[in-house]
């Protein structure tokens, strides 16, 4: 037994010593590094990006499992300091780096990792200089539709300067004003209108306000009073000037009051307190909502209906439109609220923006037609031309 135990042990020995060794230098050496590192500046953007391409690395291929990523460095001279850009997984040949600064050199170096190790990077790349684009050609089709937009703007306001008003349909919500008027000049009551609870910069307060005015027109063609609670500093300033040049427009100057418009407070619910007390104190027979609200819409609108005041609302928050709908008489919904205000202003400028914009609508409505009939066909020329980037 121990003369066989010992003849085991002597063919092992055996076949140890005839296996070839492991190439521990080709193990302590890694993967070999990628070659032909190029860059290129991205085109049409505003000089922050940077594409760059390499070949892969001569052991990334399926199987072997000797690259695993690829590390992706920059720096600003060939000699350093290198920060890591981004660490790419194996295959990968491109990367395009958007964090880098307009009219800066940089140098790119890429270097291949794997379970062996990271290979040296084989080269350095640069110096790589973005440039930013004068001019997105990606947007040429904005550009067209915006100079279409402007000619067709410029042309309706010749035509309403000149005579020629175009057509602007009428909605039910500006009837429904007049109609709330007079339902407030029969009662013997004031009428409550409230231009949003935004400042000027809202776009939706200024349309609030130029509505307002031919509002204050009718109260003092009627002889009704009116009530305008205001929020902010400089729509307060202006909401006095509309009420006064409504009243001069009707030609009863003497009979504006100059505490018909309040500036309340720019804390929104502090506002709300205010209306509520307005409403239920004063009870105004026609409240009209016209600018950009939020969450104080319900309130405000709940409050008229238990006072039994008609309501007439207007605003382009989507969000806050199913409270007006559901609480208030008429509701302008979106865009309307801008029609309103060149429907009932008259203004030149106005009537020519709104019907540019209807007449742009109709002509896009056409592209979007003959784009389906293209595909269709097959062709793919205007569909790559509507892309955007």
């Amino acid at each position: 037994m121990p003369a066989m135990a010992g003849l085991a042990l002597a063919l092992l020995a055996a076949s140890a010593a005839a296996a070839p060794a492991p190439d521990s230098a080709a193990v302590r050496a890694g993967p070999s590094p990628p070659s032909g590192l190029v860059f290129e500046d991205v085109p049409n953007d505003a000089g922050r990006a940077m594409s760059l391409k390499w070949n892969r690395s001569p052991d990334d291929s399926a199987g072997r499992h000797v690259v695993t990523s690829y590390l992706l460095d920059r720096a600003p001279t060939p000699g350093g300091p290198w920060v890591r850009v981004d660490s790419l997984s194996a295959g990968a040949t491109a990367y395009t780096d958007e964090g880098v600064h307009a009219e800066s050199t940089y140098s790119y170096r890429v270097s291949a990792a794997g379970p062996a190790g990271v290979a040296p990077a084989g080269a350095v790349a640069g110096p790589a200089v973005p440039h930013a684009s004068w001019f997105n050609g990606t947007r040429a089709s904005v550009l067209a539709f915006t100079f279409v937009y402007f000619l067709l703007v410029l042309y309706f306001i010749y035509m309403a300067q000149a005579g020629k008003r175009p057509f602007v349909r009428r909605l039910a919500g500006i009837d429904a004003i007049e109609e709330a008027i007079g339902r407030a000049t029969e009662m013997g009551r004031p009428v409550l209108f409230v231009p949003g609870v935004q400042d000027i910069d809202e776009i939706q307060t200024v349309a609030g306000l130029i509505i307002l005015e031919s509002v204050a027109k009718m109260t003092a063609r009627y002889e009704t009073p009116i009530r305008v609670p205001v929020s902010y500093p400089i729509p307060f300033t202006i909401a006095q000037e509309m009420v006064r040049s409504g009243y001069l427009a009707a030609g009863r100057p003497d009979s504006y009051d100059p505490n018909s418009v309040t500036f309340v407070s720019p804390e929104q619910f502090a506002y709300v307190a205010a209306l509520t007390g307005i409403m239920l104190r004063e009870r105004p027979a026609a409240h009209i909502f016209m600018g950009s609200f939020f969450g104080e819409s319900l309130m405000l609108a709940e409050t008229g209906f238990e006072t039994g005041a008609i309501q007439v609302a207007g605003t382009a928050n989507v969000h806050q439109l199913p409270f007006f709908v559901v609480a208030c008489d008429y509701t302008l919904i979106g865009e309307e609220i801008f029609a309103a205000s060149a429907y009932l202003s008259g203004d030149s400028r106005l009537v020519g923006g709104l019907k540019g914009a209807d007449v742009l609508k109709l002509v896009i409505v056409a592209v979007v037609i003959v784009g389906c009939v293209l595909e269709t066909l097959g062709i793919h020329g205007l569909t790559v031309w509507m892309q955007t980037q």
